[in-house]
C-alpha cells in the first residue's frame, strides 16, 4: 500500500534533516559561546557550514587565540560528517525505493503481463471487481486488473494477493490500457466499472481487440443490458437483479443460500466448476458409469450441457458423453482438477 510504504521513508528523511540541522545549530551556537561574542552569529553559522560539509575555506579570525575553539571544531567535524552521511544515505534510499524502485517494479510487472495468455482482464477494482478478484484468486485463474486508482490497486494487491497482483494503472475505456493488460491474448474480460457507459466502451473495445474472448459486463441499469449485448458482451450481470433474488432467497430458502455462500468463501474447498470435454478425450462416446470419475475423484457431476445448449440435470449412469459437452461438477478443487485431467486424457 503506497501510503503505508511511503511514510517510513519520509520519516527517515525527515529525521535525517532534523539531525543535520541540529548539528548545524549546535556548532554555530557553540562557536559563538566559546568566542564570547568575538564572532558574529552569522560568522559562526558560516564556519559550521563549511566544517560540516568538509569544504573548509579558512578558520574564523583569531581562532588560535580562543581556547578550545579548534577542539570544538574537530568535534563538529566528526559529528557533521556523520550527519551528512546519514542524510545522504536516506536521500539515496528514498530515490531507489521511491521513483526508481517504482519504475523498476512497473517495468517488471509489464514484462510478466506480456508473457500471459488466456488470462482474464478485469476492468475496475471497486466493490464488484474486488469479488471477481477474490474468486479468480481462489480458483487459481490468472488475471490482470485495470483501474485508475493506483493506490487502490496496491491495497488490493497487498490484501488479497500478497503483493503479487498484476495490474495496469490507467483508464480501462482506452485501448492502450486494455492492450497493456494483454486483452488481445486474454481468454476473458470482466467489465466491472461503476458507470454503464464506461462498461459499454470497455465491451466495444475488448470485442474489437479480441473477437474470441468471453466478455462479462456489469449493468447498473436494466436498460443498459441490451446495449451491452449488442456491443459484444457474452453475458450481462445486473447487481440489482442479483441482489433482489438474493433477498428473496434469504427469506424462503436460507439454508440453500448458506450452502452456496460456503462454497463461495475463498477459504472453502468445495466449489461448482465446469469442464468441457475435448474432441480427443478418451471419454467421448463413453457412458457416465464407465468414466473413472468416482474411483479417482470425489467430484459429483450434477448436470451436463450439450453443444446445442440443452441442460440435463442429475444425469444417470447411462448418459453418454460427447465431444463439446460441458460437465457441471461439484467438488473440492483438487478433485475438480483431477477430473479435468481425466477428461483431457487422450
Amino acid at each position: 500500500m503506497e501510503h503505508r510504504a511511503s511514510s517510513p521513508r519520509q520519516s527517515r528523511l525527515a529525521g535525517a534533516a532534523v539531525f543535520l540541522l541540529t548539528v548545524w545549530c549546535i556548532g554555530a551556537v557553540g562557536l559563538h559561546h566559546i568566542g564570547h561574542g568575538k564572532w558574529t552569529f552569522f560568522e559562526c553559522f558560516y564556519q559550521t557550514a563549511i566544517t560540516i560539509f568538509t569544504v573548509g575555506f579558512s578558520e574564523l579570525p583569531g581562532t588560535d587565540s580562543v581556547p578550545s575553539a579548534r577542539g570544538f571544531t574537530v568535534f563538529v567535524i566528526m559529528l557533521g560528517v556523520g550527519a551528512v552521511a546519514f542524510a545522504q544515505a536516506n536521500i539515496t534510499a528514498l530515490l531507489v525505493e521511491g521513483a526508481i524502485g517504482e519504475a523498476f517494479r512497473r517495468n517488471r510487472m509489464q514484462k510478466l503481463i506480456e508473457k500471459m495468455s488466456g488470462h482474464v482482464v478485469i476492468a475496475g477494482c471497486g466493490s464488484t471487481g474486488r469479488y471477481v478478484i477474490e474468486e479468480l484468486r481462489a480458483i487459481g485463474r490468472p488475471f490482470v486488473v485495470i483501474d485508475r486508482d493506483e493506490h487502490r490497486l496496491k491495497e488490493l494487491s497487498d490484501e488479497l494477493c500478497d503483493g503479487e497482483m498484476r495490474f495496469v494503472s490507467g483508464n480501462a475505456t482506452h485501448d492502450h490500457a486494455l492492450l497493456a493488460a494483454g486483452v488481445d491474448r486474454a481468454g476473458g474480460v470482466v467489465a466491472a466499472l461503476t458507470d454503464d457507459a464506461d462498461n459499454l466502451y470497455v465491451t466495444l473495445s475488448a470485442r474489437s481487440l479480441n473477437p474470441a474472448a468471453r466478455i462479462v459486463a456489469k449493468a447498473v441499469n436494466l436498460e443498459a443490458e441490451a446495449k451491452l449485448r449488442r456491443a459484444g458482451a457474452s453475458a450481462v450481470v445486473s447487481p440489482n437483479t442479483i441482489g433482489g433474488r438474493r433477498m428473496a432467497s434469504e427469506l424462503v430458502r436460507p439454508e440453500v443460500v448458506e450452502f452456496l455462500d460456503q462454497m463461495h468463501r475463498t477459504d472453502h474447498a468445495l466449489r461448482l466448476e465446469e469442464i468441457v470435454i475435448p474432441s480427443d478425450s478418451r471419454l467421448v462416446g463413453a457412458r457416465l458409469r464407465d468414466a473413472p470419475i468416482r474411483p479417482r475423484t470425489n467430484a459429483l457431476v450434477v448436470a451436463t450441457r450439450e453443444k446445442n445448449g440443452a441442460f440435463h440435470y442429475n444425469p444417470g449412469p447411462d448418459s453418454q458423453l460427447s465431444a463439446g459437452m460441458t460437465l457441471i461438477v461439484l467438488g473440492e478443487r483438487r478433485d475438480v482438477e483431477a477430473l479435468r485431467a481425466i477428461v483431457h486424457e487422450g
